[in-house]
């Protein structure tokens, strides 16, 4: 792990917190995601429904929408929390996936997906996007 263990539990209370927020009237599963960009700012995000589907919105891309929309380029780290129980594990579609590609190192952007601050894995983006575009 490259971000320190303060700097990860960090981002997993702000995801937890951003998870709150999340809109999901249909789902009922609500998301949150803290992204650690490289000049030590941290842009929050949480998932955004909507009942046509399509222009839903996942924590992980709100989060990088609003931090490349603040003039942000450059990424450390991303926390995601899922559900209401710290029994689930979530973790970034193919979708996210692919937008974290456009801006982050593959060896060294690392994504801590959350059950709570004391349960977590990390990864790299590499690791869980092998062949991206």
């Amino acid at each position: 792990m490259r971000i320190s263990e303060g700097q990860c539990r960090e981002l997993i209370k702000k995801a937890m917190a951003a998870r709150e927020n999340s809109y999901s009237p249909y789902s009922h599963f609500r998301v949150g995601a803290a992204l650690l960009c490289g000049d030590g700012s941290i842009f929050t995000g949480c998932n955004i429904e909507n009942r046509a589907y399509g222009p839903t919105n996942c924590a992980e891309r709100t989060a990088f929408f609003k931090a490349v929309s603040e003039g942000r380029r450059e990424f450390t780290a991303i926390a995601i929390t899922g559900g209401e129980e710290e029994t689930v594990w979530c973790y970034p579609c193919g979708v996210c996936r692919q937008v974290m590609a456009e801006f982050c190192a593959p060896d060294a952007f690392e994504i801590i997906c959350a059950r709570s601050e004391e349960e977590y894995k990390v990864y790299t983006l590499h690791e869980l996007l092998p062949e991206m575009f």
